[in-house]
């Protein structure tokens, strides 16, 4: 039978799961989902849910029992009634002699059962039905350590004078690499969505020296892998005054360390419930050469980039010779990098730049780079790039920029490395790649 939907009641301040705790003797208004029912001979308990935890409502009178039956799972009701101490309990107080008020009509059954502690339901499941199955506590949890980590990049960098910027997505010209990149109609003309806002960031270094940024980058990735997606969140800082790449990796380590701190604080209960163990950053995260590297691996010295397979080996070698879940690799070719990148004054063959490796998985990319405009123009001429696309750019460096640089973490790989999964997609909203647009 369908229930009457009723006005929320205003009397008495809203408590939240967490808080009853401190409420024990007083009558208190809840206000939340029904995450499970548990029914015995006499008595029923349910177990509301909101944005704090769960709360447990015992259910006697039998007018309750019978609205209780007919409600179900993931229905949004108030309850009032007395909070009351009992040991036995989690939290150590529950909710007696209750009145429950329908917020919504009663709730479909869930695709999966949200009360249960594991998650019985596999990835594309999980992902069709995402608004929903991101209700349960454990899919929950890993989104409450990224936000705690986009807190502490944002609280790091601000504190060290950093100016957050947004900039276009819509954009003129390619960044990266012409081939990846998704080509929009822009009132008859060609457009790209973004693939970095990397010549923005380089251009506000010119405004305010040090600039961060939080936003979704696209990449139109040809790969079908746990480690790409289309559409995903970069967060991105950029400084001048530099010396060179050491300076930027010394304010990534900053970085790494800020996020980790605000992870521990913002969601300790996140990192309870998926009983983490939070990596070792040490004091000085260590660091090799690209070429080292590759000895390191027993790689050819002429490949060019490291494999999926040498980053998990480095990966290794950081934690079992210096027990650090971090690495820098520094130098990589100039063959693998953008033309924006300073090359190594003493060898250009090589790079000042580099990748963070975090639990052998590459998660940050950055580097110094060029600062002069006739470096610029000799870049691209080298490259077989015309100027014009690039004219308001290379403008910012007519009129003078100091040696800067800059980094790029992609936030779902971070928070996959802090979650532990292999398939980046268990931490994205709505994942976006080659097969899924929806929803």
């Amino acid at each position: 039978m369908q229930q009457p939907v009723l006005p929320i009641a205003q009397s008495g301040t809203r408590t939240l799961a967490a808080e009853l705790p401190s409420r024990a003797g007083d009558d208190v208004r809840l206000a939340g989902w029904v995450h499970r029912r548990r029914r015995l001979a006499s008595v029923t308990f349910v177990v509301l849910r909101d944005r704090s935890g769960l709360a447990q409502v015992v259910v006697r009178e039998p007018r309750a029992l019978t609205q209780v039956e007919e409600i179900g799972e993931e229905t949004v009701v108030e309850v009032t009634g007395k909070a009351v101490a009992n040991p036995q309990t989690p939290g150590g107080v529950e909710v007696v002699d209750p009145t429950f008020h329908l917020l919504t009509e009663p709730a479909r059954t869930p695709p999966v059962e949200l009360w249960r502690p594991a998650v019985n339901a596999g990835l594309p499941t999980l992902l069709d039905h995402a608004p929903v199955t991101l209700r349960h506590p454990l899919l929950r949890a890993p989104f409450e350590l990224a936000a705690a980590s986009v807190a502490g990049f944002r609280d790091t960098l601000g504190g060290l004078d950093f100016t957050e910027i947004q900039t276009p997505k819509i954009v003129g010209s390619v960044t990266e690499s012409g081939a990846n990149v998704f080509k929009l109609d822009y009132f008859g003309g060609p457009a790209y969505l973004a693939q970095s806002p990397q010549f923005y960031k380089q251009t506000m270094v010119g405004v305010f020296e040090r600039v961060f940024e939080v936003g979704p980058v696209f990449r139109a990735e040809p790969h079908d892998t746990v480690r790409h997606l289309a559409e995903y969140v970069s967060l991105d800082g950029e400084l001048g005054f530099v010396r060179d790449h050491r300076d930027v990796m010394a304010m990534v380590a900053r970085v790494v360390a800020g996020m980790l701190d605000a992870v521990r604080e913002r969601a300790a209960g996140a990192v309870e419930r998926l009983d983490l163990t939070l990596p070792k950053l040490p004091a000085e995260i260590p660091s090799l050469h690209f070429s080292e590297a590759l000895r390191l691996v027993g790689a050819s010295p002429d490949e060019p980039d490291l494999a999926p397979a040498h980053e998990r080996a480095i990966g290794e070698w950081a934690l079992r010779e210096h027990g650090s879940d971090f690495v820098f690799v520094t130098g990589y070719p100039m063959v693998k990098r953008p033309f924006y990148t300073h090359p190594q004054p003493d060898d250009p063959r090589w790079s000042n730049s580099f990748d963070l490796l975090f639990r052998g998985l590459e998660l940050v990319t950055g580097g110094q780079r060029l600062h002069r405009y006739e470096d610029y123009v000799a870049a691209l001429e080298a490259a077989g790039q015309p100027l014009e696309p690039f004219a308001s750019y290379l403008e910012t460096f007519a009129y003078g920029m100091p040696p800067h640089g800059g980094f790029a973490f992609g936030l779902e790989r971070w928070t996959a490395r802090l979650v532990g999964v292999e398939n980046i997609r268990q931490v994205t909203l709505f994942p976006r790649d080659l097969h899924r647009l929806a929803p």
